[in-house]
């Protein structure tokens, strides 16, 4: 089983987004038993919360239910556990390599960096903009999830 940890500032927006529209492409390969996803976020302010609103919103117009996400802060167990931590931006990126311990196993890098598109390198923060953020985080994170997809085939015999 590969294990893919996703994250950003407080879990509520971009990473339980990332989190179920990965969950959503991987089940539809039918990898659901050989890949897992989940989500952290670098700043524990929203432990315990739902994702916001307007990110369930936003990906369930898409067909995706990320209603039953709950925040939760990365934790030093997550860095053993996981083989691939992948941030939503290069401050959250900076926090992971701070906090990861000298016996990492898990590959930490940017989820992006698995995209096609070239327009965005890191996955911006919509929380404080309109709806328009919300989809462009879904169609960012949805093009990433199948570079990653392909990228985790590529790489480990599954």
């Amino acid at each position: 089983m590969i294990k893919v940890l996703l994250v950003c500032l407080g879990n509520i927006c971009r990473s339980p987004s990332a989190e179920g529209v990965l969950r959503q492409q991987i089940k539809a390969q039918g990898l659901a038993k050989r890949i897992s996803v989940d989500s952290a976020g670098t700043a524990s302010w929203h432990i315990g919360k739902s994702p916001d609103p307007r990110s369930i919103d936003a990906a369930k117009q898409r067909g995706i239910d990320i209603s039953e996400l709950r925040a939760r802060a990365v934790c030093s167990q997550d860095f053993a556990d996981y083989d691939y931590i992948l941030a939503m931006d290069e401050d959250n990126l900076s926090e992971l390599l701070a906090m990861a311990p000298d016996s990492c196993r898990a590959e930490i890098g940017l989820f992006l960096s698995y995209s096609s598109q070239a327009s965005h390198r890191v996955v911006p923060d919509p929380y404080y903009g309109g709806d328009e953020g919300f989809d462009l985080v879904l169609d960012l994170v949805s093009d990433a999830s199948q570079g990653l997809i392909k990228h985790i085939l590529k790489q480990h015999t599954l």
